[in-house]
């Protein structure tokens, strides 16, 4: 008996104005009005991450339908890789221009869960702009590329509030995506893909050719 397609479910487009609404399009810095950019995008079941030119992540909840805003101290500059993870405690992580790196700890308000935010900041490896960023599932690896080809390697504990950072990889071409499962990182930069062994420190190359 020929088994029944499923039914198909149709899904209208719909602009996200309730979302775009609780971001400024401008902002005042003295006498000058800086136009906002949005120029990162991360989503998953609980937050819509966003970033922006003016160095301010805005973190929309779901579930509470509220909208919370994160910075870097100091200089303003575009972020522009946003990263986000549900395990035990919800985390983003975030890349800038610059090379900066952080990882947000998000307060959430079930039982046993962070109650207090708390910040973790990639030790200044990285020195150009972050493409790339991919998390562990269980949130204690981070790895993050820049434009310059370098791939750092974050250790995260979270319970004591510590972050190890070391330099593990360097290619001569930008990062331009990253994943990570079962101690194997995926790497592709503009001239090849590659799989990098963490337990090995062992690169593997997929496919011969580089990219044109």
């Amino acid at each position: 008996m020929a088994s029944v397609a499923p039914p198909v479910v149709f899904k209208e487009f719909c602009p996200l104005y309730y979302l775009l609404n609780a971001i400024p399009t401008k902002i005042q810095k003295g006498f000058r009005s800086i136009v906002v950019y949005l120029t990162a995008l991360d989503t998953n079941g609980d937050y819509i991450a966003v970033g922006s030119s003016i160095g301010m992540l805005y973190l929309y909840c779901r579930h509470l339908n509220q909208m919370k805003k994160y910075n870097f101290e100091g200089k303003c500059e575009s972020i522009t890789f946003v990263k986000l993870l549900s395990c035990f405690d919800d985390l983003v992580a975030v890349g800038t221009a610059s090379g900066r790196v952080a990882v947000f700890q998000l307060v959430s308000s079930l039982p046993g869960r962070n109650k207090q935010l708390r910040r973790f900041d990639v030790a200044g490896i990285h020195k150009s702009s972050i493409t790339a960023l991919a998390w562990s599932p269980n949130g204690m690896k981070l790895f993050s590329g820049d434009d310059r080809g370098k791939i750092v390697y974050s250790a995260l504990d979270l319970d004591q509030g510590i972050c190890n950072s070391s330099l593990v990889l360097e290619e001569p071409s930008s990062v331009v995506q990253l994943d990570y499962n079962q101690k194997v990182l995926l790497v592709s930069t503009l001239q090849r893909t590659l799989l990098f062994y963490t337990e090995e420190k062992s690169v593997k190359q997929v496919g011969t050719q580089p990219r044109k």
